[in-house]
């Protein structure tokens, strides 16, 4: 069986700067790819516009031009086919990786590593790379493809640059998984005349709901926190403000989801929230005690709490740094003081979404406090010798802090390691 100096699991644009390095150094290199080429791209709303100019989109150093101040989501398609047509990249699409392990099967790291590990994912560096693992040893890389075929790639190193827009936060709530619920919306024209409840307080819920409002919807938004988050997109903020204070599209602040119906969704008041929002020790352990955890909203670098998640950190200078404070009698906004049913013929549950963390585990990887993978900060290895992470991967809890503008320059840096390596 052929060995791939460099295996890729991820056809994002950190993935594919990866393999345009790796092209450019002379290794012999795979992107294996689950779904299309930039698959989360594509799996945003077609209507969407990025909250970044063209040129912090570029990567391999073709220029992204565009006519637009911000680029749209067709656009940034169109960029990253021409990307990889420039540099006729090696990729395997509609190919998920299954695992990834050593190929005599032995652990991947040695008895007694893991504390020097952690400790060094503290501090922003791990050890001595010659120090750990095993210099020779191959990695076996399990897929199916969307036919169902199986097979087995060996490589020397490989690097997870695989997003997090694929794996939503669940909110662990009886009828999550009814058909009337979705953590993905794309276009409103369905739902005209239809009642539409959306669960969250970030730009993903911000713009679904004056979509929807403005295709015929009747919308009602629900936010477990006391107001909309200060990161809103600056030029969606004082619309939604605005739709809401009229009482155009209906809000329930303060509210977290206790169950989703066939037709409706059952509300209750999120106490600890409020209590928290005003101050307070006490306010902490409450909010604790009634939310189950927390999740992280790809809108937002801070933690968002929403019905059914266990307890997390809460930004309290996030929280208190802006964004819209409903007023008493403005008419459309309110703070849930009591359960309440909300008739639905849709639910969107926009509340975040986080990188496969079991993958990554199952290849023997560690977390670290705020669940991201044990890595150097300035090569990007984990604590498995050889293995490295990209982009959206390294987030863990903090989704708002990888974007395509930062994570685009990981892949160099990667591949740089490896070439001195090889």
């Amino acid at each position: 069986m052929s060995v791939r100096d460099l295996i890729i699991v991820g056809a994002g644009p950190s993935g594919l700067s990866a393999a345009i390095a790796a092209k450019k150094r002379g290794l012999d290199y795979q992107v294996l790819e689950q779904g299309v080429l930039v698959n989360s791209i594509y799996r945003f709303p077609p209507q969407m516009v990025f909250f970044t100019t063209p040129e912090l989109l570029e990567i391999g150093g073709l220029p992204f031009v565009s006519p637009y101040e911000k680029p749209t989501r067709a656009e940034s398609l169109k960029y990253y086919r021409k990307v990889v047509d420039s540099y006729d990249l090696q990729i395997a699409f509609e190919e998920k990786v299954l695992s990834i392990q050593r190929e005599n099967g032995e652990a991947v790291e040695q008895a007694g590593e893991a504390e020097q590990a952690g400790r060094g994912a503290e501090a922003g560096r791990i050890g001595d790379p010659g120090e750990r693992g095993q210099d020779g040893a191959l990695f076996e890389v399990e897929t199916r493809s969307s036919r169902g075929v199986r097979r087995i790639r060996l490589a020397r190193f490989v690097v997870f640059a695989i997003g997090y827009y694929d794996r939503p936060n669940l909110i662990h709530v009886p009828g999550e998984d009814l058909p009337p619920e979705s953590h993905y919306y794309r276009v409103p024209h369905s739902h005209f005349r239809q009642r539409v409840v959306i669960v969250g307080g970030g730009n993903s819920a911000a713009e679904a709901a004056l979509e929807m409002y403005r295709a015929g919807a009747h919308v009602t938004l629900v936010h477990r926190q006391p107001q909309l988050k200060s990161t809103i997109k600056y030029w969606v903020r004082p619309d939604i403000e605005n739709r809401i204070k009229e009482g155009s599209i209906a809000a329930r602040f303060g509210a977290c989801v206790k169950e989703i119906r066939p037709a409706s969704l059952v509300i209750t008041p999120a106490v600890g929230a409020r209590r928290l929002h005003e101050g307070g020790a006490s306010a902490s352990a409450d909010h604790r005690s009634l939310a189950r955890g927390w999740s992280a909203d790809s809108d937002s670098s801070g933690a968002a709490w929403s019905a059914g998640a266990a307890g997390a950190p809460v930004d309290r200078e996030r929280e208190q740094a802006g964004g819209f404070q409903p007023s008493e009698g403005s008419g459309g906004p309110q703070q849930l003081e009591a359960e309440e049913e909300l008739s639905a013929d849709a639910v969107y549950l926009l509340t975040g979404y986080r990188a496969d963390m079991d993958l990554i585990c199952r290849a023997g990887v560690r977390l670290t406090e705020r669940q991201g993978p044990v890595h150097n900060r300035e090569t990007f290895e984990t604590n498995v010798r050889n293995l490295f992470v990209a982009g959206g991967a390294i987030a863990g809890m903090d989704t708002g802090t990888i974007f395509i503008e930062n994570g685009r320059f990981h892949g160099e840096k990667i591949v740089e390691v490896i070439a001195g390596r090889c």
